[in-house]
């Protein structure tokens, strides 16, 4: 579903990403970890045309996207929770869904679905935003990525700041959303614990590379805590 191949970024003269390659294929959870400051978030920005890469290639559903515009990879269907949730504090629930909708015709309903995974969002449906829980927000930010039924689901730590019982719900909805086979999940994430649950893959970034790699299932025994231990 998604190719990132050799790609390398830089902020002014400092070289952010060093020949970062990294596959989500659909179905699965592929997992970044790492560090703060090592180039996550920006190889996430990168991938949603965000920032410029240098040099490298990012294929999706088999087609070439680094020169795509953000709105462009919006609409071939790249869904995106950025850090820090960025919810529309002064609209509600549902202007903030459908705001989600954006790439859609016109009069496209909101998914009665995005109800069944966050029941919590058709109980505030005329809340404000900003009135929101910071967990809340954080269902809201993925229920709107959601909106547009997108072929890959892009999330920039979505257990940042974020209650447990809260955390297990949007756990369980990444999960069922990989399971159902239509969909690539890329999940950026400190938490290992949340990350080792989920990971069908992983990558370890350091210094703007990645350092190590592998399958879930064999993050402890290859000593991945370690690498992102504090």
């Amino acid at each position: 579903m998604l190719s990132i191949r050799n790609v390398h970024q830089y902020y002014g003269g400092s070289h952010i990403l060093r020949d970062v390659s990294l596959e989500a294929r659909q179905g699965q959870v592929t997992v970044i970890l790492g560090r703060n400051g090592v180039g996550k978030t920006t190889l996430l920005k990168a991938l949603m045309g965000l920032v410029t890469i240098k040099t490298g290639t990012i294929e999706f559903d088999g087609r070439a996207i680094q020169g795509f515009t953000p709105y462009q990879r919006a609409r071939a269907g790249i869904g995106f929770v950025p850090q820090g949730r960025e919810i529309f504090a002064r609209l509600t629930v549902e202007e903030n869904l459908r705001m989600g909708l954006a790439t859609r015709p016109g009069g496209t309903p909101i998914p009665p679905e995005l109800f069944e995974l966050f029941p919590v969002l058709k109980q505030m449906l005329h809340r404000r935003g900003g009135d929101l829980s910071g967990g809340q927000q954080q269902q809201l930010a993925i229920a709107r990525a959601l909106a547009a039924k997108p072929k890959l689901l892009v999330l920039d730590e979505p257990t940042e700041g974020i209650q447990p019982s809260i955390i297990k719900d949007i756990g369980r909805v990444i999960r069922m959303l990989a399971d159902r086979g239509t969909m690539a999940i890329l999940l950026v994430e400190q938490y290992y614990d949340f990350a080792r649950e989920l990971a069908d893959t992983y990558a370890v970034m350091e210094r703007g590379e990645v350092v190590a790699r592998g399958l879930g299932k064999d993050m402890e025994a290859q000593g991945v805590r370690q690498l992102v231990a504090i």
